[in-house]
């Protein structure tokens, strides 16, 4: 016997709520890059210290949001989304009066820990919102675009505001976007504890959380330091028999904070590694063809910011049309794989880039290429990440996508940011000329295309998993209409 849902009537508006909760979530990772050289002029903190700005929000977020995700399917969706919201607004808050190096680092971690609450209680509203498979595409369209987009956004947002604002503006503008999504959560959802009151999985809990937190950390360390560093080789090796022991602990476990069911599903294990490996790559647009065009051309924030959005705007109409037409015509295998060769292409395209190439002709044909590529991927790989998982996994299950994402995203910085440096060095000694300024540009301009090229590796590798693991033609559940669930 299936219950109502408390949320079909009010569904669109609260989708509205949940894409500005996802937009919070999304663009705070690159909004704040944009601001970190101000904000590091006034509180007068080291390079070394500024990359901390970024970890420690990476950090929290992502060894916590198996937690935050269980914490959602225990005591309920709503009272946990509007706990994310009202704690992270907090935080940005906190974090635009700081007057310290210290208080700046300690509120982004208490934003990455908020955000895990927030997240995976958002994306589980969403797939327990939207029921019936047509509007399920859509709502996941619309979502998936905002989740592939909200990076740009946040690059022409924090551009912006920092330009003609305050840097400090760049953080108190979550609390602006979570007054209404408060609002919008406390009119319209409904609040639907577990019934079966299971106990926390304190084991699970303690393994993936350290285990996620070691990962993240290795993978940020090998940025600052090397790959052969010892701490890099510690975390790393850590995070790994840590996360393996989690899913021994898991297997044995009454009331596993991670059940197995969630991950034995084909297409959802498919998706998960979709997820982490476009995470990793696209990052090679985002962190250092930014650097390219702000350090090598000279553009200004506001028009770095303007300069992703055409590839944003592609990224949104490609993802409602993927879920909304494509998908139930073709199922997710072809869309994802061919998502994941668009990107390939899209990172290849970039590789031509040299000091005075036009945006027009170098630069805009990759990035709509990419755009197409992203669509396609992230509104197909986070609908069927949660598609069909039971009502009492969903919070689970959305945490899951949201880790891949953050793990992927980590991953693809730390080896990106190596390979370019020391393609950057390789090339200046190679020349066997005294490193003047021209001979830096030309060793950093090479370091860009080598890190595109290793994004369009990992597209290339993603197409290929694609291809293989996700099943073939239409699986059941996309065919049919999924049971009505409640919230």
């Amino acid at each position: 016997m299936t219950q109502a849902n408390p949320h079909h009537e009010r569904r669109w508006a609260i989708l509205a709520i949940l894409g500005i909760a996802q937009l919070m979530v999304v663009l705070d990772a690159t909004i704040v890059n944009i601001a970190l050289p101000s904000a590091q002029k006034a509180l007068h903190f080291t390079n070394d210290n500024r990359q901390w700005i970024v970890t420690a929000y990476s950090l929290a977020f992502g060894s916590l949001l198996l937690l935050g995700g269980k914490i959602s399917d225990l005591f309920g969706r709503k009272w946990t989304f509007i706990g994310g919201l009202a704690g992270f607004a907090l935080a940005s808050a906190v974090g635009g009066a700081a007057q310290s190096f210290v208080m700046l680092a300690v509120a982004r971690a208490f934003q990455g820990a908020f955000g895990a609450l927030l997240a995976p209680a958002a994306l589980s509203l969403l797939t327990t919102t939207f029921t019936e498979t047509g509007e399920r595409n859509k709502a996941f369209g619309i979502y998936g675009a905002i989740a592939g987009s909200g990076a740009s956004i946040g690059l022409l947002l924090g551009g912006v505001l920092t330009q003609y604002l305050n840097w400090r503006f760049s953080m108190y503008v979550n609390s602006v976007f979570a007054v209404f999504a408060i609002s919008g959560a406390m009119t319209l959802l409904h609040n639907q504890a577990s019934t079966d009151r299971a106990k926390l999985d304190l084991p699970g809990t303690a393994t993936v959380s350290l285990g996620l937190f070691a990962l993240v950390f290795g993978f940020n360390h090998a940025q600052t330091t090397s790959w052969s560093d010892g701490l890099t080789v510690a975390t790393l090796a850590a995070g790994v028999a840590l996360l393996g022991l989690f899913i021994a602990i898991e297997r044995r476990i009454a009331h596993p904070l991670m059940p197995m069911r969630v991950l034995a599903d084909r297409n959802r294990g498919a998706s998960f590694l979709a997820m982490l490996l476009s995470a990793a790559a696209m990052f090679g647009v985002f962190l250092f063809l930014t650097y390219y065009m702000q350090q090598t051309r000279g553009y200004s924030p506001v028009t770095t910011g303007l300069a992703f959005l055409p590839m944003t705007a592609v990224i949104m109409v490609t993802a409602v049309i993927a879920t909304t037409r494509l998908r139930g015509r073709f199922g997710a295998r072809p869309l994802v794989t061919a998502g994941m060769a668009l990107g390939a292409v899209g990172m290849l395209m970039l590789t031509g880039i040299g000091l005075t190439t036009s945006y027009l002709t170098g630069i805009l044909p990759g990035l709509l290429v990419m755009g197409l590529g992203l669509g396609l991927v992230f509104s197909t790989a986070m609908n069927s990440a949660t598609l069909g998982v039971e009502p009492s996994d969903a919070g689970v299950a959305s945490a899951t996508v949201n880790a891949a994402q953050q793990v992927g995203g980590s991953l693809g910085t730390a080896l990106l940011s190596t390979l370019a440096a020391s393609a950057a060095t390789s090339f200046v000694t190679g020349s066997g000329s005294r490193p003047t300024a021209a001979l830096l540009a030309h060793a950093a301009v090479h370091g860009y295309t080598v890190a595109f090229t290793v994004s369009a590796g990992i597209f290339a590798v993603g197409a290929v998993i694609a291809g293989l693991l996700y099943e073939r033609g239409l699986a059941a559940a996309e065919t049919v209409g999924e049971p009505v669930l409640a919230a």
